[in-house]
This record gives C-alpha cells, structure tokens and sequence, in this order.
C-alpha cells in the first residue's frame, strides 16, 4: 500500500470525537482519545469504537487517560465505583496497585482500548502543584520508579500500550499548563535527580512512550518554550536518554501551547522531534491546522523527511501492538 505525505502527517495525529473525526480517519488519521463524554453505556462505547475502526484507512489508536482517581474516564459506565489514583493505590501496596492496574487494564481491553495516557512518573515535590497531586505515585523519585514499573508492565501484558508522563516532570510546577505556561526554574542537575530520573529509568525498562508536557523549564529553554515545542529537551529525552520511541505531545489546545500561533505550534513541534500530537477537538479548526501544515510541507524536503521519521516509528509501534 502507497502510503501518501498527507496520510503519512494525520497519522501524527490523535483526536477527540466530533464532526470531523470521520473525514480525518479516511485521511488516514493516528487515533481518537476518548474522553468522560464519549462513554455513556458500554453499548453505546463499544460502537463508537467499532465505527472508528471502520472508518481508519490504517488501524488506529484507541487511546484515553484512565489513571484512577480524578483522572479517569470510565466513570458512567461504573455508576459510582473508582479507581484509587497513583498515589493512593501505591501507599496501599504493591499487591493493591498490581490488582487495580489489572482490573482497569481488563475493562480497558474488553472495550478495545490499545493505548493509554498513564502511568504519570512526575516527581510530586510541590505540595501547592494545582495539577499533578496524588496523580504521582509519590514525592520520591525511587518510590515514582516502583510504581511506574508495576504499572507499565501490566499494561503490556494486556497488549495496551503505556505511555510515562509529563516529560520532563510536571511535579515541581505551581501552575497548571491547561490554563498557562507553567515555569520551573531548577538547574538540569537538580531536574535530573528528582524529575527526570524516572523517565529515565522507565526507558531503560523499555517504555515505547513519552508524552512531553507544556512546561517552561529553564534548564532547556532561555526562552519561554514549552518543551512540548523545544528542540533542546526533546533532543536531550533522544540523546542523553537515549529514547528511540514515539515521543507524544500533550493536548495542543491546552494554554501552556496555544500563544505560539496554531499551525506555528505545531509546525515547531514536528521541527522539535514531536512525533505524534493529541488535540482534543475533531472540529474543522483542528482539521485545517493539518491541512496547512501539510501544504507547508509539500515544499519543505525537511520537513516531510520528519514527517516520514515520525510514521514509521508510528507505525513500528502499531505494528507491535495492533497489527494482531
């Protein structure tokens, strides 16, 4: 099958549900993530799946945020049952969080779902963190190792793939990057001992995902670049980490993001080494940052040699996990 440059740069896409998430996936769209509103019923999920994957030219990701706690988007369908979050499943022990992660893994599987947006691996060391809290496992970056290994393995066991967040650590940060462009002000060494060192270790165990948060850290960026858009950090997460998989953005249309021009974003992205980017909408707006950029790249030789970068270790990943 001749793949087309177009086809090649939606599947660098992930997208909510909405108007256009149809027309996308015959473009040749990555996935859909799948929010709180998409899943009423188990009946009613289990079609909008199965009509996602009969519209997808290439099999798709099936992704969602299912971490427990106040992350977790199952929660219609199990009428007032939760998960624990990180946090308090991990303080519970080992056996318990091993058991949680297989019981969402199981219910997670049965509805077809291939991908999800956990574990988070951030290093929770600020208590005023507004957005992480007992999302971490833990404000030790050693008991941060534990869990994230627990948890990825089930995952990959249940054939789901796991992907570690908020690269390079969101658990020093004040703000939240959903509504500004948090700061973090540590050196590289103090980022290194606490934050990243659980990305680091959760790579050398074998993680095929890294999604990068919307985070000013000084360490990389002088300027205030996201490292979602910063060549420095995610040349760092290759070079230094030595990480050879996909390497996701966080939801584009955060405000962490959104200053930097919609198509200049993005375009900064892919030049930054982002492989796969999630926006939250499948409206028309979203569609027409894709179409753009790919009019960009129709005359820019190094761009589309990215975009071709970034497909086969898209598709590499599904090979391994979908192609089943």
């Amino acid at each position: 099958m001749v793949v087309s440059l177009k086809e090649k740069l939606y599947q660098m896409f992930i997208l909510g549900t909405g108007e256009y998430a149809h027309t996308a996936l015959q473009n040749g769209l990555g996935g859909i993530i799948f929010f709180t509103k998409d899943i009423q019923s188990i009946e009613q999920f289990e079609s909008l799946i199965t009509s996602v994957k009969k519209d997808s030219i290439i099999p798709p990701f099936l992704a969602i945020d299912q971490e427990g706690g106040r992350v977790e988007r199952t929660e219609n369908i199990h009428h007032g049952k939760k998960y624990l979050s990180a946090k308090f499943a991990y303080e519970k022990g080992e056996d318990f969080l091993t058991n949680q992660t297989k019981e969402i893994a199981k219910e997670l599987k049965s509805y077809g779902i291939n991908l999800n947006f956990a574990p988070c691996v951030d290093t929770n060391t600020n208590p005023k963190n507004p957005i992480i809290g007992e999302r971490a496992f833990s404000s030790n970056p050693d008991d941060v190792i534990k869990g994230e290994k627990i948890v990825s393995k089930i995952y990959k066991d249940f054939g789901i793939i796991p992907c570690v967040k908020h690269f390079p650590g969101h658990g020093d940060a004040n703000a939240d990057s959903h509504l500004t462009l948090p700061k973090i002000s540590l050196s590289l060494e103090e980022m290194e001992k606490t934050h990243i060192k659980p990305f680091k270790e959760a790579i050398k165990g074998g993680i095929e995902m890294v999604m990068v948060a919307h985070l000013h850290c000084s360490c990389f960026e002088k300027d205030e670049i996201p490292t979602s858009l910063s060549k420095n950090a995610i040349d760092y997460l290759r070079n230094k980490l030595h990480f050879d998989g996909v390497v996701i953005s966080d939801d584009m249309v955060m405000k962490g993001v959104s200053n930097f021009g919609e198509v200049e974003a993005c375009l900064m992205g892919i030049r930054a080494g982002i492989n796969l980017f999630i926006y939250r909408f499948a409206d028309k707006n979203t569609i027409d940052i894709i179409e753009n950029v790919h009019k960009i790249a129709l005359d820019d030789v190094q761009l589309q040699d990215l975009i071709e970068k970034s497909y086969e270790k898209i598709i590499n990943l599904k090979k391994k996990y979908l192609y089943k």
